[in-house]
């Protein structure tokens, strides 16, 4: 194959964005009117996992009680009480969620004792948090 243009040595690439600390970390925006594919974070991403984990111990016999695996697992009974509460998420908000299309807070809701079990309640409680991304 023959070119009939040398290629640059150089190419310069201009994408407009800045990097921003938030909370301890580092973010980045992007102008106005641009969006940015976005993912789950790591955090909410391992509450998930660790939900979905003790749910199936529990489920499977490997321990009787929640308080036999919170002592097992060295964490509180009730912090283990309250993220066994995620498995009670709808599973279509589940994946949103881990998609990224909603903010944490809508997670945080959800670890609360009086959020609805039901789904349909769920995802009409969801449309309220809206679309994160």
């Amino acid at each position: 194959m023959i070119r009939s243009a040398p290629i640059p040595d150089t190419l310069t690439l201009h994408v407009p964005f800045r990097i921003v600390k938030r909370g301890g970390r580092k973010e980045m925006l992007v102008p106005a009117g641009q969006t940015v594919p976005r993912q789950a974070s790591a955090t909410v991403i391992k509450a998930l996992a660790r939900a979905f984990r003790w749910k199936q111990l529990l489920d499977t016999g490997g321990f009787s009680t929640v308080s036999e695996l919170a002592q097992k697992e060295g964490i509180s009974t009730t912090y283990l009480a309250r993220i066994l509460r995620l498995t009670l998420v709808a599973p279509d908000i589940v994946e949103s969620v881990l998609e990224g299309r909603y903010e944490t807070e809508f997670l945080k809701a959800a670890l609360q004792a009086d959020f609805p079990s039901d789904w349909e309640a769920q995802r009409a409680m969801s449309s309220a948090f809206g679309s994160a991304r």
